[in-house]
């Protein structure tokens, strides 16, 4: 038998828990031992749970316990879950995580000190919740030099996005519409301005280029700005609007972004929809391969957090090797990024086109039936810095997204 604590006993770790308890027989079967959580870490008690038992207030029970062998961090934030995680692998016990916040800043650091103390630091919940990306992108996609990855990682905006898109609503009635169902938090920041996306492509991208990727330096765009205006104009051209993490190879580097994106219907996130995420890698020598899946809640999360533990047993006394050194990606100049650009402007086509040919040379007009006061057209393929230079100079610009081809 194989003791587990878990810290935290919130959404994921009580699904953690339940998976356990549900799954007991056929995961013993698959781990090769019996599973058996002996603690859970929280401030709180549950008077009447049954967990109620195994409930403690003092990581130092935990450290201090050698039957632990493995710790599961589901209490988000990066303290004191650092800190508890790193000292768990310095006392040589593994540790499995569904924390991307924690992942995204030190998940280099913590995987040489599991290295170096012949443990194991996993985190396949971190990115897609239930859909299993990052054990592929480390064991099964090796034989691959991957050019880019290209995913729908949020699965509260692509709800609110397939609500404007299907629905023709605003903004502000999809996002209480998701606070309501529990989609969206009451503060949705993480998710509608693009922080949470940006973290999972920081992971993705350091895991596929083998280098720390810092989150703070990929451009990140939310969904704020995006109206149901933009979805008339969309649905015209046989297009949907997502919000895309993406971050692509190229002979300058690796470029990484995140922002909502145009998408015509032969893109093969085009049908991802609702709160469903999908993750397309692109390599060499594979191809596509596209993942599909819940990317978020309670049962998908801890599902794959307990795949992360099963592995971990299988895997006693011998480290899983990942390639993620903590020597810095220097990312290519988001600046030089070369996209075609959806533009609406105020005014008549008419009146503009020459002003706008000038500036943009050949583009592709479109203006929306029910839409006065403004037409729109798209771009051929330009650098970021050329598409700023331009539309600083145009006369009634409105906003502007990037089209994905």
């Amino acid at each position: 038998m194989v003791n587990i604590a878990v810290l935290g006993y919130g959404t994921v770790g009580s699904g953690v828990v339940e998976v356990l308890a549900t799954n007991h027989d056929a995961i013993a079967k698959r781990a090769g031992e019996e599973i058996n959580v002996k603690y859970v870490l929280d401030l709180r008690d549950f008077p009447g749970d049954p967990i109620q038992e195994k409930i403690v207030h003092d990581y130092q029970v935990i450290l201090d316990d050698p039957d632990v062998k493995i710790v599961v961090e589901v209490m988000g934030g990066v303290e004191p879950a650092l800190t508890f995680v790193k000292k768990a692998l310095l006392a040589g016990k593994s540790a499995a995580t569904s924390n991307k916040e924690l992942v995204a800043k030190h998940g280099a650091q913590l995987l040489e000190i599991a290295r170096a103390n012949n443990v194991n630091f996993l985190f396949e919940a971190s990115v897609g919740g239930g859909i299993p990306i990052i054990r592929p992108l480390n064991q099964s996609l090796t034989a691959d030099e991957i050019t880019e990855i290209t995913g729908i990682l949020n699965g509260t905006t692509n709800y609110m996005l397939t609500k404007m898109d299907n629905d023709g609503a605003n903004y502000a009635d999809v996002l209480k519409q998701a606070q309501e169902k529990g989609y969206a938090e009451r503060n949705p920041e993480a998710d509608v301005e693009g922080y949470d996306a940006c973290r999972k492509i920081a992971i993705l991208t350091s895991l596929a280029y083998g280098m720390q990727v810092d989150y703070e330096d990929i451009h990140t765009e939310g969904i704020t700005q995006i109206t149901d205006i933009d979805f008339k104009y969309a649905k015209l051209m046989n297009k949907s609007i997502k919000l895309l993490g993406m971050s692509r190879k190229e002979d300058q580097g690796v470029f990484a972004l995140v922002a909502p994106m145009m998408i015509g219907e032969g893109h093969p996130l085009y049908s991802v929809s609702d709160v469903f995420n999908a993750i397309l890698v692109k390599g060499n020598a594979l191809g596509d391969v596209m993942f599909y899946g819940r990317g978020a809640g309670k049962l998908p999360t801890a599902s794959a957090v307990v795949s992360d533990i099963v592995d971990e047993v299988k895997h006693m006394g011998t480290h899983i090797m990942t390639e993620w050194r903590s020597e810095k990606l220097k990312l290519a100049d988001y600046e030089q990024y070369v996209s075609r650009f959806f533009v609406r402007v105020k005014g008549d086509p008419e009146e503009s086109a020459a002003e706008i040919r000038a500036l943009f040379g050949s583009v592709e007009f479109c203006q929306a039936e029910d839409v006065t006061g403004e037409y729109a057209f798209i771009t051929a393929p330009m650098k970021v810095e050329d598409f700023e230079e331009r539309q600083v100079q145009l006369q009634g610009f409105i906003s502007r997204i990037f089209v994905n081809e």
